[in-house]
């Protein structure tokens, strides 16, 4: 029996059709919203980037890297010393300034693109020879390279400011920005998926030794999946920044700890799904702030229990752990949600109810 399915012209219809609504929905919630539920919409857009940029590396191609951070925080850094002016730069840099830094000045777009960038020759540079290493070595090794970033931002005096960050940064992240960056990302990794490449980077994923018989080259096809998970990473580290109006990187909004919160929307959407990953991003920033209350007094059945620093954290790694052990799928698995399995969901269910 042929599977019926929608035709292409049909998909592409109702494909531009739910963005036109998407972006009414937006339009309504910007206008709509208060400051609070704006900032949180803001934020599932920038997750969403994160998550998808990373369940490329990480989902589709079986890169288990930790480094994600590292590459968000290149590009925050990169951007945000772009759409800071002359004056704003030399009133936050308190250790001096490098003249060719000072100098530099870009408008948001610009910004970003070069944030991602310098992320992507980052990831280049880096993947060359960590790539060539697999499992717990790779991911120590991508770790580690998180890690030089961080303590490299913490002590460049005259680039970025040391601990002190950079602040003022320009709010330029508004929900038109982060939300046509997060189509961009989502249509041109989905475009990658399921060309001959993306079938390349599935065989990768499943035995890299079969998938280096049939003629694939492993290692070029693995580090162009590095690389332009990295661009993402660094356009979401721009939008992040100028979300944020802060970069500091002794704290963990920049820190190792962000690739271990993008690794659980991603494993609770799914490894290997972009739709999953859009629902996991989605998921995590509203549990993220809704148990932000856990941290504040608050009555429990009538017991008064004080806030508990971090407790929001310790909620979110149980719930991530009881994933692992009992949904090691996640929401989605590896399936997408796409309109002809939406067709087959319900009318394929619709059918099989008359016939029986």
């Amino acid at each position: 029996m042929v599977e019926k399915r929608l035709s292409t012209k049909t998909q592409v219809i109702l494909t531009l059709i739910f963005i036109l609504v998407m972006a009414l929905l937006l339009w309504w919630a910007d206008k709509g919203f208060d400051s609070y539920k704006q900032r949180v919409l803001r934020l599932i857009g920038i997750y969403a980037i994160m998550a998808v940029s990373l369940n490329l590396i990480n989902g589709i191609t079986g890169i288990f890297s930790l480094g994600h951070a590292g590459f968000i925080l290149v590009g925050a850094y990169t951007a945000a010393i772009l759409t800071l002016t002359p004056a704003e730069k030399e009133m936050s840099y308190l250790f001096g300034i490098q003249p060719w830094i000072k100098n530099l000045h870009a408008d948001f777009f610009t910004a970003t693109l070069a944030g991602g960038a310098v992320a992507a020759f980052s990831a280049f540079l880096i993947g060359w020879p960590v790539l060539r290493l697999s499992g717990d070595y790779l991911a120590i090794a991508s770790l580690g390279f998180a890690e030089i970033v961080r303590i490299w931002a913490n002590n460049a005096l005259t680039v970025t400011n040391g601990p002190l960050g950079l602040k003022a940064i320009p709010e330029y992240s508004t929900t038109w920005w982060i939300y046509g960056w997060l189509l961009f990302t989502v249509v041109f990794i989905a475009s990658l998926v399921y060309s001959s490449y993306g079938r390349a980077l599935k065989a990768i994923r499943e035995d890299r030794i079969a998938a280096e018989a049939m003629g694939i080259n492993v290692f070029k096809h693995q580090l162009m999946s590095f690389v332009v998970g990295a661009f993402f990473a660094g356009v979401s580290g721009s939008l992040y920044a100028h979300w944020l109006t802060t970069i500091d990187p002794r704290i963990t909004t920049m820190g190792p700890m962000l690739t271990f919160y993008i690794l659980i929307m991603i494993v609770l959407g799914g490894l290997g799904s972009i739709t999953g990953s859009l629902i996991g991003a989605a998921v995590f920033a509203i549990l993220f702030e809704w148990l932000r209350d856990l941290e504040q007094p608050f009555s429990f059945f009538g017991i008064q229990v004080p806030g508990i620093p971090g407790m929001r954290i310790l909620v979110i790694s149980a719930l991530f752990i009881a994933v692992m052990i009992f949904w090691q799928r996640g929401i989605m698995g590896r399936e997408e949600l796409t309109w002809n399995n939406l067709y087959k969901w319900f009318f394929g269910r619709k059918k099989e109810g008359e016939r029986s």
